[in-house]
């Protein structure tokens, strides 16, 4: 499971890239997240996120009937969320790059060597 603090920062153009794909409801993009590897995310976070993401215009969000209740609130990316999601993974690339480098310089992953032998690397 990955740390909330680790999630804090990527979490938006995590979101963002699940509605590049087609517009969905927040259960929905919750699901999808955990279907990537997020592990579960709380509905305390998926829906604050959301409407920020919406205040800021990087999203819309529109009702629309469920065949199983109430409305659902779709949310759909919008032209800026877009550039920021472009933003998003260009950002990304950098710190990933760089913390690879990192970690390479600084003698590799702790327990590299018996992490692979548990998980059948060579």
């Amino acid at each position: 499971m990955i740390p909330s603090q680790m999630l804090k920062g990527t979490l938006e153009g995590c979101v963002l890239a699940i509605l590049r794909q087609e517009e969905r409801y927040g259960y929905e993009i919750s699901q999808n997240l955990e279907c990537y590897g997020f592990g579960r995310i709380p509905e305390g976070t998926v829906y604050p996120l959301l409407l920020r993401l919406e205040k800021r215009g990087s999203i819309t969000a529109s009702f629309r009937a469920s065949p199983e209740g109430p409305q659902r609130k779709y949310y759909a990316l919008t032209d800026l969320g877009q550039k920021e999601l472009t933003e998003f993974f260009r950002n990304y690339r950098e710190l990933n790059r760089a913390v690879e480098q990192l970690i390479e310089m600084t003698g590799g992953y702790p327990h590299a060597q018996e992490d692979e032998a548990a998980f059948g690397g060579e």
